[in-house]
């Protein structure tokens, strides 16, 4: 089913986003709003904006929105796809976007539209679904070789029911806490055509392929709940505080970022063994696993990650990474903002910093109210310009540098 919708010029859709806050330079657009839960975007070589909802919305789970006239206003949306989902690509080929279960595809026409919106066809379906954390987020290798889809543990610790133990081994690794890689050209996969190329991730909402280190980048959902367990080694401010948030880099199959058997402790600087694996908050562990490229405070909730390689932004922002957080940090008492991170020859050079800020719409040490949006997903224009989704307002912004 798909429903068009034309707005006038005077809708709020071209003001400026005054309330979100950004750097010197910088102008926010809200392009559109009430739209339904944006989760991730992507945007055409046309300057198409495309959304996929986490919730049907009249029966669609997909949004497109239009600037037919080229003025800079967004003035057409269109709804499409009967299921609701988080990824979503486009290419010159083909529009691709994720239910919880799969990934799919639509060709596109000589304009680079949409050729038929009722007629997806499947790269793989039939991946593991339990309820919580099921998001599917996908990339493609530079090459597109290969399709990469994050697949989420359900169960947060991997702790046995009803124990204080983890499972030994987390059996769920079989199947979840990683990110599983796929032929990009094949029909019709399923879960057993897939390889685990990286693992241990809890769960991963924010990969991206970055194409400067021809490497997978993940942005990790850390675990929680460490005092309502384990009062003796975990106070409830240290229950608050960790674990970080991190930025990893998978440089090949087999990569592992440690879950469930320890965390990131970005005080310490250290990688601690869990205490359903016999951790104490003190003990380290994990010599085989992977050092973080950047941490971040907990329970942020990193939605999206975004290296940027546009020429509209000054230098400093060129090949650095933006990551959309959902959440917020009691150790900070701020979220629900866009973080830049600083890169130079693949790494991060510098420290880093709130990007764009205030989604919240209230000052989270002092809250005055609820809170009002809070980015999901990252998406960069042909321009340059930079889009940030709002899963809880329904919003979409752009983000531009004006000189």
């Amino acid at each position: 089913m798909k429903k068009w919708l034309t707005f006038g010029l005077l809708l709020p859709n071209i003001l400026f986003a005054q309330e979100i806050k950004v750097p010197t330079g910088f102008i926010v657009n809200e392009i559109g709003k009430n739209l339904g839960p944006t989760r991730h975007i992507t945007v055409s070589n046309q300057g198409h904006v495309y959304a996929k909802l986490s919730k049907l919305k009249d029966g669609n789970g997909i949004v497109q929105l239009k600037d037919s006239n080229q003025d800079g206003v967004f003035d057409e949306q269109m709804f499409f796809g009967n299921y609701p989902g988080t990824g979503i690509l486009i290419d010159s080929e083909y529009f691709y976007a994720s239910s919880n279960k799969g990934v799919f595809r639509y060709a596109l026409n000589s304009k680079g539209e949409i050729a038929d919106m009722n007629k997806p066809e499947t790269i793989v379906d039939g991946l593991p679904d339990h309820g919580r954390d099921n998001a599917k987020p996908f990339v493609f290798d530079q090459s597109k070789k290969h399709i990469y889809v994050t697949i989420g543990s359900w169960n947060d610790p991997c702790r046995v029911p009803g124990t204080g133990q983890g499972m030994n081994p987390c059996a769920i690794l079989d199947s979840a806490g990683g990110v599983w890689q796929f032929d990009a050209n094949k029909l019709n996969q399923g879960f057993k055509d897939g390889l685990r190329y990286a693992t241990g991730l809890k769960n991963a909402v924010g990969i991206t392929w970055n194409t400067q280190t021809q490497s997978l980048f993940a942005m990790a959902h850390g675990r929680g709940q460490f005092h309502d367990f384990y009062p003796q080694y975990y106070t409830p401010q240290q229950s608050q505080e960790l674990p970080a948030e991190a930025m990893y880099e998978f440089k090949k199959a087999g990569d592992d970022a440690g879950w469930p058997y320890i965390y990131y402790d970005h005080k310490q600087n250290k990688k601690i063994v869990t205490p359903e694996y016999g951790g104490d908050g003190k003990k380290t562990g994990g010599e085989n696993a992977l050092n973080p490229v950047v941490a971040f405070p907990a329970h942020m909730g990193p939605n999206d990650l975004l290296f940027y390689t546009g020429n509209q932004f000054p230098t400093k922002y060129k090949n650095g990474a933006f990551i959309a957080f959902h959440g917020q940090s009691a150790e900070l008492k701020k979220g629900y903002f866009v973080a830049f991170v600083p890169f130079k020859n693949g790494k991060p050079s510098g420290k880093w910093e709130i990007f764009a800020d205030n989604f919240a719409g209230t000052d989270l040490a002092k809250p005055t109210g609820p809170i009002q949006h809070r980015p999901c997903g990252l998406a960069q224009g042909p321009d340059g310009s930079l889009y940030v989704s709002d899963d809880l307002g329904g919003s979409i912004y752009r983000i531009q540098y004006k000189k």
